[in-house]
């Protein structure tokens, strides 16, 4: 790693270099594209493989998905009537799919671009983030996905570094400090020496869906839920809470497989939860649903009388762009043009000597928990303020009275809460309104009580195990990465991710919040 960062030398580093991002469509990929575009300008070319039928319908899906959005909203000021030029010069969007060899790009249009050759960087942020997702789905894209990538990352001779963004969860339920290693072949979560069998993995899922395809008698829905139960089955069998956490330390696993025995350095970001954008370009620009933005949605909604958690632990968040600010820079840090002043042409990997012994992949927690935590409970109290402050209007255009949410902090707390919030009301409900025949509203007050009950029991399942999360995440890496920045530690900085710089009851109150109401909650 570079022994010194400072704001100019992360632009510089940029200057005539083709990157290459996956997952460009989400979240994290379009600050990023953003963020490439609007501090170096001069970059080369920035390839962002799309799922399409062609290379017209991946232009469309850029252009309306990517550099359309209120996000590019600084960029397209200070461009005017060039923006549009700008884009199509910069940025070109690729018909593929990342769960297929060389990005299922058409082999043609790679020998036309000369992608392998061209590509100094490669970020690869592709992954189906769903916890409940089909097992054969979540293994493609988040297993199957990066062994690709890395299969068309070892014939890239001029790639400098390869970064892959995974997530701090894949700690599972993890107590105390986790630290930033990456994960050893085979290994789980399991203490009793249990191995993972990443190729057993796959088989399995493939014999299933084989399986339910010969069988008639098995319809569509049934099978997506068979795939999503052996999911949720393998993954708690190795000590993961869910699909995701699951095939994504799979993925990381993948990625230190395929890539051992080359030069490249590797690079693996771990997000804590994601949040907002803090400040630029857009402050509170946000796409998706995080797990604490549940929370909030449902608070807005009326629909969301408790929730699992514990006010007095930590939730770990970063804002979105100070992510990116961390990927950005770390990916100059090692890449390894930076480390002579003279970079040679590298052969690619296959040719290089055999016995050559590569480092481990480097590990950044991009979080806040050790260094400056947030409790659950600034998210109650700025929340409460919030809507207090600016009280929702119902359909009658009178403000809506807000309604405190019970947080209970344990899981046996919760359970007897709604026994006797939920479960026994609706049992008498149900009893009575079969007696009355549905009369006297009995059937509607039932069915809505129904489905608050189910609302607050998925999100209690899907997210509880992180509510009630008890790791801190251990950020050495990322703090040597901070202490290499030259500038880093001034919030105005540029390129700045030291979470210590955010206030957090007013970031939440008047950033993220907001955000969440006006591009979330619409």
């Amino acid at each position: 790693m570079v022994g010194t960062l400072d704001e100019g030398k992360i632009v510089d580093y940029f200057r005539n270099k083709s990157v290459l991002i996956t997952g460009a469509t989400g979240f994290l990929g379009k600050i990023m594209v953003e963020k490439i575009l609007r501090v170096q300008p001069d970059v080369k070319r920035i390839y962002l493989p799309v799922r399409a039928a062609d290379a017209a319908a991946a232009r469309r899906r850029v252009e309306t998905e990517v550099v359309g959005k209120e996000l590019f909203c600084v960029l397209r000021e200070r461009h005017g009537a060039g923006f549009d030029a700008f884009v199509a010069d910069k940025v070109v969007g690729l018909a593929g799919d990342v769960m297929r060899e060389g990005f299922g790009v058409d082999p043609a249009t790679l020998r036309d671009l000369r992608l392998a050759d061209e590509l100094n960087v490669i970020v690869n942020g592709a992954a189906t983030t769903n916890f409940y997702e089909r097992y054969d789905v979540a293994l493609d894209v988040n297993v199957v996905g990066v062994k690709h990538m890395c299969d068309f990352a070892r014939r890239c001779p001029n790639l400098e570094v390869l970064m892959h963004v995974s997530t701090a969860y894949v700690a599972g339920e993890k107590q105390g400090l986790v630290p930033e290693r990456p994960f050893r072949d085979g290994e789980t979560l399991r203490d009793d020496g249990t191995q993972l069998d990443i190729d057993a993995e796959m088989r399995l899922a493939k014999d299933l869906r084989k399986q339910m395809e010969a069988d008639d008698d098995v319809d569509p829905k049934a099978q997506r839920k068979a795939m999503k139960d052996l999911g949720l089955t393998r993954a708690r069998h190795f000590g993961w809470p869910n699909t995701y956490v699951f095939t994504k330390s799979m993925g990381e696993m993948m990625l230190a497989q395929m890539m051992r025995g080359g030069d490249v350095p590797v690079v693996i970001v771990r997000p804590s939860i994601i949040t907002s954008v803090q400040n630029d370009p857009l402050p509170g620009w946000i796409e998706g649903t995080r797990t604490i933005d549940a929370i909030l949605i449902g608070y807005a909604k009326q629909s969301l009388s408790c929730f699992l958690a514990d006010l007095d632990l930590t939730m770990d968040v970063m804002p979105g762009d100070m992510v990116v600010n961390a990927m950005m820079a770390a990916t100059v840090a090692h890449a390894s043009s930076t480390q002579t002043s003279e970079p040679e042409k590298k052969p690619p990997p296959q040719q290089q000597h055999p016995h050559s012994v590569p480092a481990a992949p480097t590990v950044y927690h991009v979080s806040s928990s050790l260094r400056h935590p947030a409790p659950y409970a600034v998210l109650y109290r700025t929340g409460i303020r919030y809507f207090e402050e600016h009280p929702r209007v119902g359909p009658d255009g009178r403000p809506v009275r807000t309604r405190k949410v019970r947080f209970l902090g344990s899981i046996a707390a919760f359970h007897l809460f709604m026994v006797l919030k939920y479960r026994v009301p609706l049992e008498l409900l149900r009893l009575l309104s079969i007696l009355c025949c549905g009369l006297f509203g009995l059937a509607a007050l039932y069915h809505d009580l129904a489905r608050k009950y189910r609302f607050v029991m998925q999100l209690v399942d899907l997210y509880g195990p992180f509510s009630l999360f008890k790791g801190c995440f251990d950020d050495v890496n990322l703090n040597k990465l901070r202490l290499a920045m030259a500038d880093g530690d001034h919030a105005d900085s540029a390129f700045n991710f030291d979470p210590k710089t955010i206030d957090w009851d007013d970031y939440f109150f008047k950033v993220h919040i907001p955000g969440v109401m006006k591009y979330v909650h619409k």
